[in-house]
C-alpha cells in the first residue's frame, strides 16, 4: 500500500499521548484509534492517563500500553509526577501529543522546568469551547507546543484569530473513521437484529448523554412532529440520562423513544435508521458519529457548531439547523421524510464525501507527518 512505501523514508517514532479526561466519547476514541493505527504502521505508542479514567481501562482492549499518572487536576503533586515521568523516560520518547487542558498544562510546565531535556509537544484541540485570549494561553498554544492539530477547519481559525497564532502552526486533521466498517447495510435485517419495528420511520442519535449534545431539542422536535410512524432511538449513556428519561415521560413519548444505552458496535444501529440527527449546541469539533452516519449513507441533520460545516454542507451532504431550535429541527426532519428522493440524494453524497475525506488512513498519514516533522 502507498502509505507503507512512504514509511520507508521515515524512522519509527516513540509517541506518547496524554489525556486528563475521565469521560468517554469521540475524543478518547480518536486517541485509541489513532494509537492503534500508528502502532500498525510500526511506531511505539504509550498513553498516560488517570488510573480511574475510562480510557485507561479501554486501552488494553485496543492493544495500547497505558500508564497511570495523576493528570486529572492541576496540582503541584501531579506536576511533579509528570515531570518525574518525562525525566525518567526522556531517552525513549520522541514526541508527546496532549489532548485536554489539564494534561497540556502539566506537560508544558514540566517541559519548561526541564529546559534542554524537554520533549517536543503536539497539542490536539478536539472541541470548540472558547479559548480565552490571555498571555498564558498564547504561551501554551503558541510557544509550549511545536504544532497544534484541530479536528476541523472552523476550530483552526478560532485559534488563529482568537490567539493570534501563526497559520502554519495550526493544522486541521479530521478524525478518521473506518469506512470499510461503516457502510450501508440491509435496513430490515438491522432492525430485526436490534428488535426495532421494521415498519416504523426511525430517527437516531448516537452521542454521550451530555446537555450540549442537544438530545432534549430532538425529543421536543419528535413531540412537535406528532407523527405515529416516527420512532426515535437514542444510543449512548451519560450524566443526562435521568433528565432525558423524565422529559420523555413529560412529552408523552415513552412508546416512541428507545434508550439503547452504550453500544460497543454502533454500525447496525446506524444501518437501521432513516435519518441521523445530532443537534449539538456547544463543544463540538467534527462529530465522529456524524461522519460515521455519513459513511453509512444516511441523510444527516446537525448544527453549525464547531467545524460541523466542514463535512455537512447544506443541500449537498446534509442539513444544518440553528442550535437550540426544536421547531427548525422538526421542520428539517419533516422535509426529509416528505421528500425521500432528496433524503437519498443527501445520503449518497454524504457517503461519497466520507469516503474521500474522512477515512482513517488519511488521518493516520497526516498525523504521522506532523509527528515526524515535530520530532526532528
Amino acid at each position: 500500500m502507498a502509505h507503507y512505501n512512504t514509511l520507508l523514508s521515515h524512522r519509527s517514532l516513540r509517541i506518547v499521548h496524554t489525556e486528563a479526561s475521565c469521560g468517554w466519547g469521540g475524543q478518547e476514541i480518536r486517541i485509541l484509534e489513532e494509537s492503534r493505527g500508528l502502532i500498525e504502521r510500526g511506531h511505539e505508542v504509550t498513553l498516560l492517563c488517570p488510573a480511574e479514567s475510562t480510557i485507561f481501562v479501554r486501552a488494553h482492549d485496543w492493544g495500547i500500553k497505558a500508564v497511570a499518572l495523576p493528570l486529572k487536576e492541576k496540582r503541584w503533586e501531579n506536576f511533579k509526577a509528570v515531570r518525574a515521568w518525562i525525566l525518567a523516560n526522556r531517552p525513549d520518547v520522541d514526541i508527546i501529543n496532549t489532548h485536554s487542558s489539564t494534561d497540556s498544562w502539566l506537560v508544558a510546565l514540566a517541559n519548561l522546568s526541564l529546559r534542554h531535556k524537554a520533549i517536543p509537544v503536539v497539542r490536539t484541540r478536539h472541541i470548540s469551547a472558547p479559548v480565552k485570549n490571555s498571555f498564558a494561553n498564547r504561551w501554551l498554544y503558541g510557544k509550549a507546543a511545536a504544532h497544534i492539530v484541530t479536528t476541523g477547519e472552523g476550530l483552526r481559525h478560532e485559534l488563529i484569530d482568537g490567539l493570534g497564532l501563526r497559520p502554519e502552526q495550526v493544522q486541521s486533521i479530521f478524525t478518521g473513521i473506518n469506512t470499510k466498517r461503516f457502510e450501508p447495510g440491509d435496513k430490515v435485517e438491522a432492525r430485526n437484529q436490534l428488535g426495532l419495528d421494521v415498519n416504523a420511520t426511525w430517527i437516531g442519535i448516537i452521542a454521550t448523554l451530555r446537555s450540549w449534545k442537544g438530545h432534549k431539542y430532538l425529543l421536543k422536535a419528535i413531540s412537535e412532529l406528532n407523527d405515529p410512524r416516527i420512532r426515535l432511538v437514542i444510543v449512548g449513556d451519560g450524566p443526562q440520562r435521568d433528565k432525558l428519561n423524565r422529559l420523555t415521560v413529560e412529552l408523552g413519548l415513552t412508546r416512541v423513544v428507545r434508550f439503547a444505552g452504550q453500544q460497543r458496535d454502533v454500525v447496525p444501529w446506524l444501518q437501521a435508521l432513516d435519518i441521523f440527527a445530532l443537534p449539538s449546541f456547544a463543544n463540538e469539533g467534527v462529530s465522529q458519529a456524524v461522519m460515521q452516519a455519513m459513511a453509512v449513507g444516511l441523510p444527516v441533520i446537525t448544527t453549525p457548531i464547531g467545524s460541523s460545516a466542514d463535512v455537512v454542507k447544506p443541500a449537498l451532504t446534509g442539513v444544518l439547523v440553528p442550535p437550540k431550535d426544536s421547531k427548525a429541527l422538526a421542520q428539517a426532519i419533516r422535509r426529509l421524510l416528505d421528500n425521500p428522493a432528496e433524503a437519498n440524494k443527501l445520503g449518497t453524497a454524504a457517503r461519497a464525501f466520507a469516503l474521500e475525506n474522512c477515512g482513517i488512513e488519511r488521518m493516520l498519514t497526516r498525523m504521522e507527518a506532523v509527528f515526524q516533522r515535530c520530532a526532528g
